[in-house]
């Protein structure tokens, strides 16, 4: 026996349940009856006005004219209301889906006239309730009441008291207003600076701006947009509103506006973030009105062109507060090489005591990070203020949240009409849509205002800042303000060779300098300079080659230039003779062993200079951009740090206190190549070299037991005790087995790099020699005292004793 289930719930919709929702066509064949009913309202209307007016000049004697407004009057009133009677009794048609241009029309017409006789209607009425109050405790007639009304009203507008007291109090509001917030407004305002053409000179040209060729030509592009864009706009595009410039301080940024200052003829207004800043809450929202007004009317008068330029613009545009739980947060687990971890002192050095510098992209990145001005903030501070959003004292303690509201309605404001043509062209078109006797059009011709246009004023945005993107507020940064986004890259050696040529041409100095091979040698010798720092260094060369009696500078005035501006003055300590050769051999030992192990970089300064804390320095630089590094790579990076110390252990049987900041570094290393990057340490190859009877596996496991030995000797624990969970490094070091396996990489390249010392001994006494002789030695004479060494890798044999170091 079956049974049949009975579906549950309603069931399919059918479409006769569908009440209220009307098809086009029926909301087309309702909007074409609303047309006919109010034009027959029209019709009966116009038929009886002739009527009123026989009346009104026959039965009151009143002159044709009056006749003539009068009865105008009632039939507009009477055409009013029959359109809110009919309004209230029939549906007005909803024009959803219909594309009728007609009906659509008539449908703002319709929609128009029953606000304003609306409005009429309750005006009447709250009229006629207050003659009627009036008329019950006055008495007499209802007119009359009226009428009293009217007198009262005449008798107090017309009063001079009453019209002086308006004007005190309205100067008295704007003469309280400039003393309480005058001087305020005025220090904001006059950061904002104005220039119309030809009215300054910046000399800088867009040739001028050397070492970002990308971006140059990024902004070339935009700009040739914003200065002839018309066929552009024709052909169905849209010009950009805004630019963004990211980049590290020093990278060009201003520079890059200036030039664009100077080369597009249009005016150009600068402001600097910290100018939208105010004491008072508003005062920063105003500021940012009269930016854009100032803008606008510049615009106006240079042909409708304008630059708008903030600079630090993320002290406006920062996210804001209601945003910030979408921000992406920092992570610290995030490492992406060791220089995140290991960058110490003012030039990035990779170890504490600061002698071992390797210029890389990141390196560069976090150099010019760190040279970037530092506000003042305390974030326990600003979650206090940002509780009194409010108040008079808001100011911009809320992340200047008003500014940047402000900011973001004046950039999407800019194409909007004006507002007193828009006010004026909406009343006069309401009023006569609303007489009812004046038609829209007489045939073709329209008989209403125009609807207002924008002017035809370009502002253009330009902000720059240094800080992540990701930190602005997304609605500043979308496509439509600020969208096209210009990024800055840290200079690198082709680009510090770019701008080497542009400020070496503006100073006298040696022919010799203008070779291509010292022109490159100069670029590769100032890792982390800024085209700021390049210009400094060039004007102080020639400040030393004058004060030595010589017009023009030379080689070594560049260098000594160099010194002092990384150095604040050159630290001319002498060491003893004996200390001298020791940092000779400690410094020879790093360059040595980056020479054989490290191929990607190349040496460009090799120093015994006192510079801080540290006695001598080595400083390499990248061949080429890098974006990854192998496994060989990083183990040519412990031996290059863990050099000196095998250099000193080789040439003294001991080690100074100075390579405490090597073993630090080394460690940070290892660790993270074991606990980050899951590296071990290198396949130890036997080739034969077994003893009979013994297994390789074996063999392996008693070297690697013996690297770890070494490894754990020389393994730096002073962040043992660190917070795991803030320092990675820590928290790897931690852990037992990637201890173990971190000792055993270290220890491996201990023994490499003792060996490698071993192997090339009179080299590094050659090259130490040379470092005690010179003190100093930059680009092409220290690569070509390293070629001249003839160094060699050694062959490691590490079943035999004598390859391992004595500990």
């Amino acid at each position: 026996m079956t049974t049949s289930v009975e579906p549950v719930g309603p069931g399919p919709i059918q479409p006769e349940s569908l009440v209220g929702l009307v098809s086009s066509e029926e909301a087309r064949e309702l909007a074409a009856g609303w047309r006919r009913l109010t034009r027959a309202a029209t019709i009966v209307a116009l038929l009886t006005s002739p009527a009123l007016i026989a009346f009104f000049i026959k039965q009151d004697g009143w002159p044709v004219w009056k006749a003539l407004v009068v009865t105008a009057a009632i039939v507009m009133t009477f055409r009013g209301f029959v359109d809110l009677i009919f309004r209230r009794l029939i549906p007005w048609p909803s024009l959803f889906g219909v594309e009728s241009e007609a009906h659509r029309e008539d449908d703002v017409l319709g929609r128009r006239r029953a606000w304003v006789w609306l409005f009429r209607l309750r005006l009447a009425l709250i009229a006629s309730t207050l003659v009627t109050v009036v008329w019950l405790f006055r008495g007499g007639s209802w007119p009359a009441a009226g009428g009293a009304i009217l007198h009262g009203l005449g008798r107090v507008l017309s009063s001079p008291g009453l019209w002086i007291q308006v004007v005190f109090v309205f100067f008295l509001f704007i003469a309280n207003f400039a003393i309480l917030f005058g001087p305020l407004l005025m220090m904001n305002l006059a950061q904002m600076r104005a220039f119309e053409p030809g009215d300054a000179e910046w000399g800088v040209k867009l040739e001028d701006v050397r070492g970002q060729a990308e971006a140059k030509e990024e902004v070339r592009r935009v700009v040739s947009i914003w200065q002839s864009g018309e066929l552009f706009e024709r052909s169905g595009g849209k010009r950009e509103r805004g630019l963004l410039f990211l980049g590290a301080p020093g990278t060009g940024k201003t520079m890059l506006a200036k030039a664009l200052a100077t080369g597009f003829n249009s005016p150009f207004v600068s402001m600097p973030g910290s100018g939208f800043a105010a004491t008072f809450i508003g005062i920063d929202a105003i500021v940012v009105r009269l930016l854009a007004r100032r803008a606008k009317r510049m615009a106006r008068k240079w042909g409708g062109q304008c630059i708008v330029f903030i600079d630090e613009i993320d002290a406006v545009g920062m996210r804001r507060q209601a945003l910030q739980q979408f921000a992406p947060a920092d992570d610290p687990y995030s490492w992406k090489d060791v220089s995140d971890f290991s960058f110490y002192g003012p030039w990035g050095a990779q170890n504490p005591s600061g002698d071992l510098i390797v210029e890389t992209r990141r390196w560069r990145e976090r150099l010019f990070e760190q040279r970037a001005p530092q506000r003042w903030t305390n974030p326990i501070v600003n979650r206090i203020v940002n509780q009194f959003p409010g108040g008079i004292f808001g100011g911009m303690g809320g992340g200047g949240q008003l500014a940047l509201n402000q900011l973001l309605v004046v950039m999407d404001g800019i194409d909007s009409p004006p507002f007193f043509r828009r006010v004026l062209t909406n009343r006069v078109n309401t009023f006569l849509d609303a007489s009812y006797i004046v038609p829209r059009r007489l045939g073709k011709i329209p008989l209403r205002i125009p609807r207002a246009r924008p002017r035809g004023e370009q502002i253009y945005f330009i902000g720059a800042t240094n800080v992540p993107m990701e930190r602005l507020d997304p609605a500043l940064t979308r496509p439509g303000r600020m969208g096209r986004h210009v990024w800055f890259r840290t200079p690198t050696k082709d680009d510090r060779k770019d701008v080497f040529d542009l400020y070496l041409g503006k100073v006298a100095h040696d022919v010799e300098l203008d070779s291509a091979a010292r022109r490159d040698e100069i670029a590769r010798i100032t890792n982390g300079y800024s085209p700021a720092m390049i210009d400094q260094v060039c004007s102080m060369a020639l400040t030393n080659a004058q004060h030595d009696g010589k017009l023009t500078f030379g080689w070594e005035h560049l260098v000594q230039a160099m010194t002092t501006l990384e150095s604040g003055t050159a630290v001319n300590v002498h060491y003893p003779q004996h200390e001298l050769q020791a940092v000779a051999v400690h410094e020879a030992g790093h360059a040595v062993t980056a020479h054989l192990y490290r191929p990607e970089l190349e040496s460009s300064r090799l120093s015994t200079r006192m510079r801080g804390g540290s006695l001598g320095h080595h400083q390499t630089f990248e061949r080429e951009e890098r974006f990854s590094r192998w496994q060989h790579e990083e183990m040519g990076s412990l031996i290059h740090v863990l050099g000196a110390m095998a250099a000193e252990n080789v040439f003294y049987g001991e080690n100074t206190g100075g390579v405490g900041g090597d073993l630090q570094t080394a460690t940070d290393t290892a660790a993270w190549m074991v606990g980050t990057a899951g590296m071990r340490p290198q396949r130890v190859e036997l080739d034969g070299s077994l003893k009979r009877g013994e297994a390789e596996d074996d063999v392996r496991e008693r070297i690697n037991k013996r690297f770890e030995q070494i490894g754990r000797t020389l393994m730096n624990r002073t962040r043992g005790s660190a917070d795991f969970h803030a320092d990675p490094i820590a928290s790897i070091l931690h852990d037992h087995h990637k201890s173990a396996i971190a000792a055993q990489v270290l220890g491996q390249a201990y023994v490499t790099a003792v060996n490698t010392i071993l192997a090339n001994k009179t080299a590094v006494q050659t090259l130490a020699g040379h470092l005690v002789h010179k003190r100093e030695m930059f680009g092409d004479e220290l690569i070509e005292v390293l070629e001249q060494q003839k160094l060699v890798k050694p062959e490691l044999d590490y079943t035999r004793e004598e390859t391992w170091p004595k500990m």
